[in-house]
């Protein structure tokens, strides 16, 4: 069942990626060869800073995933493997990919500008108020849920804590060579992948042990630095890093799934309402998009995508690689995902229970009510589960001869990589709204603009209001709101390039855009409701500080949503000029 799964998973990625994506790039956004992108344009040395496209390709990657590919499949397998799969695949071909090209490529035909921006000039300034403030509060968010992900990895697993603080140094000699010394980009490409395995070795030697308190001061204080300084210092050359750390992962678990001949452990289809969010039975429609997130679809991506992509894209036709291919590559890793945890997942669970002497069944008809309890009895989060889950899957192969610690830290650095780069960026993000929030305030409040401009003070506020709430470290709730905030930007940001495509472009295709936008918007929106009727109460009653200020941010989210789709019909933007 591996076998089957991954291959045809590959040939559908593969296939899609040569018809409908050129389709896209040429009928629809018509890329011209001709015409310099923003990065040439506007270079300022910090933001605007073109960028070699497979360099680019990681930071991108990198910044879109984070963990969210790997958490939410692994969390949206208390449903079963196949609605788990099925919703990464068309999800993540038909919205997904469509939503963060046409965001990429907006932005880059608005000189950057972020995907609010876009929306402010295409359907009114009451409408790009209102998504500024949601945005906010999603960048928030998605610092919260990463943090306490990441935090908690560190924690159990310390080898894949030391092993990032040393890729750092690494990336930061890297950016050196390549754009201070000018050093040959094959011969310094191969000096990185050096230091890279190096890192992972030294990590398993050299383990760092931290408390999680300690570690949220470590990121709070991380992530200013790294989204104020320019992106070529660390940003690029990290990601550039992190690019390889995904194909290597991406080849040994591609391979690994067709060589391990394995039969699925876990049910098909496990329930429709499994206890998952806030320990409450929770329904596939319409949770799946708030679990699975990033995986198949994310509104994040539209935000990296406008935001720090294409301010660094080199010429219009690498923005296909870059925006719609890293989510197909996105939906790919998902998809090993799946077939590690449906192979090997509860095998890796007796072994823990095992461990600890504790005793457990899980089966088709019980699978859904006590899969996540048992996990979390047993201390295995659902990253730790993914990293054993797939190292075992590698040791079933005849690539055992790799030591399975190695795979495990490998795994570990791909959680742990793409969610710290998500940090950072998403920081970096936070400080360009906070900048474009703040633009009304330039001719009547001069110095108050200048202070929430300056780049260490934009960075601090976002990052103090994400520790604060990451600090809480109940991250099935903040993984929740992070997801219902996030995919309701996705349903935002496709209307928005729906917009785009209807009246810059002037084109008939704004349908692939609004069709698939509008159903997202009913199914996020309801989801959202469940989650502050449902989830949000029990949430507030455990931790009063931390849930009341999710609940805030998810209900003022909630009308600025109404107000935004209001705005969208009322003003036809989505229908092609005449």
């Amino acid at each position: 069942m591996t076998t089957l799964i991954i291959v045809v998973g590959f040939f559908i990625y593969f296939v899609l990626y040569l018809t409908y994506g050129k389709k896209l790039e040429s009928d629809v956004v018509k890329v011209s060869i001709d015409q310099a992108t923003p990065s040439h344009r506007l270079y300022d040395g910090v933001d605007y800073i073109p960028a070699r496209k497979e360099v680019l390709l990681g930071h991108h990657f990198a910044s879109i995933a984070g963990a969210a590919p790997i958490i939410g499949p692994a969390l949206a397998i208390c449903w079963g493997w196949a609605p788990a799969l099925l919703w990464v695949w068309f999800g993540n071909i038909f919205i997904g990919a469509v939503h963060d090209y046409l965001s990429l490529m907006a932005s880059v035909r608005y000189d950057g500008k972020s995907v609010q921006f876009v929306a402010t000039d295409l359907i009114g300034k009451r409408t790009g108020y209102a998504f500024y403030w949601i945005v906010f509060f999603l960048l928030i968010l998605v610092v919260a849920a990463f943090a306490a992900i990441i935090g908690g990895m560190f924690v159990r697993t310390p080898a894949i804590a030391s092993a990032y603080l040393f890729k750092i140094i690494a990336a930061l000699i890297l950016g050196v060579l390549i754009y201070r010394v000018k050093m040959n980009f094959g011969l310094a490409t191969i000096i990185g992948i050096v230091m890279l395995a190096f890192a992972i070795w030294l990590g398993t030697v050299i383990p760092i042990k931290a408390s999680y308190p300690i570690w949220m001061w470590v990121f709070f204080f991380y992530i200013i630095i790294a989204s104020a300084i320019p992106v070529n210092v660390l940003l690029q050359p990290r990601d550039y890093l992190n690019s390889w750390l995904l194909y290597a992962g991406l080849v040994l678990g591609f391979v690994a799934a067709i060589f391990a001949f394995k039969g699925f452990e876990v049910p098909a289809f496990a329930g429709f309402s499994p206890v998952l969010l806030g320990g409450k039975a929770t329904p596939f429609w319409p949770a799946i998009p708030l679990v699975i997130a990033c995986g198949s679809l994310s509104g994040f991506h539209s935000l990296v995508a406008s935001g720090t992509s294409s301010k660094q894209l080199d010429k219009e036709s690498d923005g296909l690689l870059i925006g719609y291919g890293a989510m197909f590559m996105e939906g790919f890793l998902s998809t090993i995902v799946v077939v590690a945890i449906a192979g090997f997942g509860y095998a890796a669970l007796k072994a823990a229970a095992a461990a600890k002497a504790v005793e457990f069944t899980l089966n088709a008809s019980n699978w859904g009510a006590t899969f996540t309890g048992i996990s979390a009895k047993l201390g295995l989060s659902q990253a730790n589960l993914f990293v054993q889950s797939y190292a075992d899957m590698v040791a079933s192969t005849w690539l055992s001869f790799i030591p399975v610690q190695y795979v495990k830290v490998l795994a570990g650095m791909w959680v742990a990589s793409f969610a710290m780069t998500t940090l950072d960026t998403t920081n970096r993000l936070a400080r360009y709204c906070l900048s474009e929030m703040a633009a009304p305030l330039k001719e009547n409040a001069q110095g108050l603009y200048n202070l929430l401009t300056q780049r260490l003070v934009a960075s601090i506020i976002p990052a103090a209001i994400g520790i604060y709430l990451a600090a809480s470290g109940n991250w099935l709730v903040i993984w929740g709101s992070f997801g219902a905030a996030n995919q309701l930007i996705a349903s935002i940001a496709l209307m928005t390039g729906a917009a785009y495509v209807a009246k810059k472009l002037k084109s008939g295709y704004a349908n692939v855009a609004v069709i698939p936008a509008w159903l997202l918007w009913i199914t996020v929106t309801a989801g959202l409701l469940w989650f502050i009727v449902v989830v949000q109460p029990g949430a507030i009653a455990a931790k009063p500080v931390p849930g009341w200020s999710v609940m805030v941010i998810l209900l003022v989210m909630f009308i600025l949503n109404f107000l935004f789709v209001f705005d969208f019909v009322k003003s036809k933007s989505y229908k092609k000029a005449g």
